[in-house]
Order: C-alpha cells, then structure tokens, then sequence
C-alpha cells in the first residue's frame, strides 16, 4: 500500500481498536455455575489474615495524609484482575449498569437516536412505538434544556447525555426542544419506557435468491432476531443466506450456539469448552434448525471476536459453508461474570474455547502485558496482513483437520477460506483528509436536516437513492469540505468520487430510514459482498 494512505487506515485502526477493547468487556458467558470463591475475590480484601487487608488497614491507620481508602480498594482490584489475563476484568458498580445494557436487549430511556453536533444534541431517529415519538418528538429537533437546565455547550458528551435520557422505567425527564421552521422552544416532559436493543442491523434481499443478515452483537435477544430474519427472507424468496460478522466483537456464547444450529444436522460439534475448574462441555447440534440444506457464507473481518469466531469456525470445521474476508481477532477465552456486594463485578477467564477440530483460536498473550496485546492488530496493518494474504503470520503451525479432511489452523484467530484485502482502490490525500475530520458525516448530517420534508418523502432506500443520485452532491459536498479547510485537488476528487458519493447517500439514507437505509447502499460496491454473491451462486 501506498504511503499515503497510512494516515486513514492507521486513525480509522486505531478508533475500531478502542471500541473491540470496549466490546471486549462485553465478552460471551456461559449460564454453568463455577466456583463461587471467584466471586469472594475482594470479601476476602476484609479479612484480617488476609495481606491485602493488612496493608489497608495500616495506611489508613498510620499513612502521613488522609487516604481515601475506597478509591485505593477500587484501584487495587482493576490493577488484580489486570495481572490475570487480557479479557478479565473489574467492572465499577457505577459503569456495570452500561456494560451490561448493551448484551441485554433492552434499557430504559426516552427512545431516541442523538448526535451531538456544534455542541447541541440532535435528535437523528426517534425509535418507533417509544416513549418520545408517543409525546411528539421528531428528528431533526435539538434538545436545548433537560429538566429546565441548559444542555448546551463543550462539556456536553455522550456519556453524559446518556446519564441524564436513561433512568428507571416510568420516570419523567422535561426536554426543552428547538424544532427547525418554530421559533419558540417547545416544552415536552417524557416518560421513561423499556427500549428494546437491536442486535441485527439488517437483513434484506441482496439478489432475488440471497438474503443477508448482520449481526452487530451476540446479545440477549438476537436469536429471536435471527429466527425472525430468517422466516422473514425465506418468505421472500431466500434459499441461500449471508451470515455478516464483520466488526461483531462477541457476546454470548450460547446465542452463538443456538444461531450455528439453525446451519448444522444432528449431533455435529460446534464447540467444546475447557478450563481447570471447569469441566469439558461440547455443545451439539440437534438437527432441528431450519436451514440445514440452505447453502450460507460467513463474513468475518479483523474485528469479528469471540462468539463471531464460534459461529464461524463451526460452520468452517464442519464443511458447512464458506468463509469470507480476513482473518479474525483471536480471542478463544471464555469469561463469567460475577456481582460482587457493592455492585460492582468481575468478569473473570473461567475457560477456553475450542472449535470443532480441536483448535483454540486465541493469539498469544503474556500475563499482564495488555499493552502489546492491544497493538496486535496495529501490528497486524504495518505488516501488510490486512492487504496481502501472503503477510499473514499465525501463531499455531499445528494443521487440525475439518469434517471433510481439510487443513485448517489455530492460535491466532480463524483463517478465512476466500481471503479479502482491504480496498484502498479509491484512497487519496484529499479522501484521508475529509475522512478524518469527519467532515463527510458532518455533511450529511446538515443536509438532511435542511431537505428533511422533501427527503421523508421516500419510504424505501432504492426511492431515495434514486433522488439522491439526481441531486450533485458530490459538487456541495467538496465546496463544504473548503469552506472547513480542506483544500480541492480535482483529480483525488475525481478518484475518490464515488466512494464519496457512495458514502454521502448511505450516511443521509440512514438519517432518515436508519440501517436499513444505510447497508444496501453502502454494501453496492463492497469486494467482500460481491465475491460472497459470486460464490453463493456457483452453488
């Protein structure tokens, strides 16, 4: 790859980096019991044979300064269960309630979509059937006060937007709104309801026979998501399936078994699991799923990890089907989590996780060494793997055999069977510029919001399509590009226009129909996509 292109692909690595380590304290359980002493880790910190205990007690007796001693606890116990491995972790009592939302299929709140921009919280979807959209609220109106307190400015983040929208169900928060063509605030007071939490982008027709599904999480209720997508495609016309796990960082092992058995005949192994204190477990197929002989392709990336690389090895292990992209993150560790008396928890390593042909799929680690671990895929870009197949480099050169006698290998991740580089076809000096200053969201959040009532006018993302592609985007998006600072050079613009346009139309069809606006537009001129089609129809 070209030189040039390092600054994109290293930032936009970089930011999905953070948020894999973020969903990786999100990482698959398993509903077995295990030894309940884990769960007495930091009783026992009160105990007076204990020598944890002992220091604590001596520094808040003798220490020269007032030592605020449940700060120093808490600091001591995320440093403790750092020493043990990469995936456990000490969850605060404060953020547990957050972590755990996201997994559990539901929280509480007002039922909206926000985007902060120029300091102002705008709402982009108000969710349907929920509280917000039954008091009036509409997309595009910007929340100017929250509970007759300005809600305004720099110190505004997600985080603590979130903090003020969500709370107990049947509580009320008092929004004061700025609505576009109103020129006084309007006034709305919300009830707190239960707000479902999709695991499932999309699913929709790619081509009259194939139906694609992505998965963004393995949470509580994406299994009856998944069946619910399944029926709805084959009701369509559906006989071969997508399975799309890129960028899916895991979750619960055991909505991942029950989605692989929807795939696999009876009594097929679709993965065991092991530790010291926790006895063999092989999970099997029972020949009830309701696409055995449909043919399916799974689509993972660098990002896809844990319960992503389950479904995908299992269905590689067994000749099930095929897999497609690049090869995965390599995380083969099983945690639990476990609530400790002040709220807090402990997701803490109970086992590994072997894939049907007896391969682990973790990549090395050394205890206590996050900081490397977390580089690895940095690493992974500047070794070229992400763009050559040839600079793939496993960890594990053991050969394990797949149902059919085919090699396959482990510790470091799931190989795919049809390697798919990144594309960098349209990648230019001037495209890493607008890229990285946000600058082609930006746009197409502040044309939606000044074409809204002529843009809601189209109910499907092919009649919005067909606007958008009448409209030049490409020629107001480069003059809003200028005036930010970002300087035109006609021929990058002329090499990089249709990715522009490309994303411009996916990011404005989302602002008005959600995902389900968005993917089948930005997945057009996907090489993954398009070689998974190609394949799927040989058969």
């Amino acid at each position: 790859m070209k030189r040039k292109n390092y600054s994109l692909v290293a930032i936009v690595l970089l930011a999905l980096i953070a948020g894999l380590i973020l969903g990786n304290l999100l990482a698959s359980r398993e509903k077995r019991k295990f030894n309940d002493n884990f769960g007495n880790i930091f009783k026992s910190i009160l105990k007076t044979d204990n020598k944890i205990s002992e220091i604590l007690r001596l520094i808040d007796t003798y220490y020269v300064d007032t030592v605020d001693i449940d700060n120093l606890t808490e600091e001591m116990a995320i440093e403790l269960i750092a020493q043990l491995d990469p995936h456990s972790v000490y969850i605060p009592a404060d953020e547990l309630e957050l972590v755990n939302n996201e997994l559990e299929g539901s929280f509480s709140g007002i039922g909206v979509q926000f985007n902060i921009q120029n300091d102002t919280i705008t709402i982009v979807s108000v969710i349907s059937g929920g509280p917000s959209e039954k008091v009036g609220l509409l997309a595009g109106d910007r929340i100017i006060t929250v509970d007759d307190s300005l809600f305004v400015g720099k110190n505004i983040s997600n985080e603590k937007v979130m903090r003020h929208l969500r709370g107990p169900i049947d509580t009320k928060v008092k929004l004061g709104i700025k609505r576009f063509g109103t020129p006084e605030m309007l006034e709305y007071t919300v009830t707190r309801g239960q707000i479902p939490v999709s695991s499932i982008d999309i699913s929709y027709m790619i081509t009259p026979q194939i139906g694609l599904i992505k998965v963004n999480k393995f949470g509580e209720t994406t299994y009856s998501e998944f069946l619910v997508a399944i029926a709805k495609l084959k009701n369509e016309g559906a006989s071969k399936f997508i399975i799309d796990l890129r960028e899916n960082s895991g979750g619960y092992l055991d909505r991942a078994i029950s989605m692989i058995n929807e795939f696999l005949p009876a009594n097929q192994l679709i993965v065991y699991t092991e530790g010291r204190s926790y006895p063999r477990y092989d999970a099997l197929s029972d020949g009830t799923g309701s696409c055995i002989n449909n043919p399916v392709v799974v689509l993972i990336d660098e990002f896809s990890a844990s319960a992503s690389e389950i479904f995908a090895g299992a269905i590689q292990d067994n000749d099930r089907g095929t897999v497609i992209g690049r090869r995965s993150f390599g995380k083969g560790l099983v945690q639990q989590q476990k609530e400790l008396s002040d709220g807090s928890a402990i997701r803490l390593t109970v086992a590994k996780y072997y894939t049907p042909s007896g391969r682990s799929i973790q990549k090395p680690y050394q205890t206590g060494d996050d900081e490397n671990y977390n580089m690895e895929l940095y690493n992974r870009f500047l070794h070229g793997e992400f763009y050559t197949q040839d600079s793939i480099q496993q960890a594990d050169t053991i050969a394990y055999k797949t149902l059919k006698g085919r090699t396959v290998y482990g510790g470091g991740g799931i190989m795919p069977d049809i390697f798919i580089p990144r594309d960098t076809t349209d990648f230019t000096p001037y495209l890493n510029q607008v890229i990285n200053y946000n600058h082609l969201y930006q746009f197409a959040f502040s044309y939606t919001d000044k074409n809204r009532q002529k843009l809601i006018l189209h109910k499907d993302w092919q009649s919005l399509e067909k606007y958008l592609n009448s409209q030049n985007l490409l020629r107001d998006f480069v003059l809003y590009a200028e005036k930010n600072g970002v300087k035109p050079v006609q021929s990058e613009i002329n090499k990089s226009g249709n990715f522009i346009r490309r994303h411009l139309k996916a990011y404005i069809s989302r602002n008005i129909l959600s995902d389900a606006g968005f993917y089948p537009i930005l997945f057009q001129d996907d090489p993954t996509i398009k070689r998974t089609i190609t394949e799927l129809e040989k058969e």
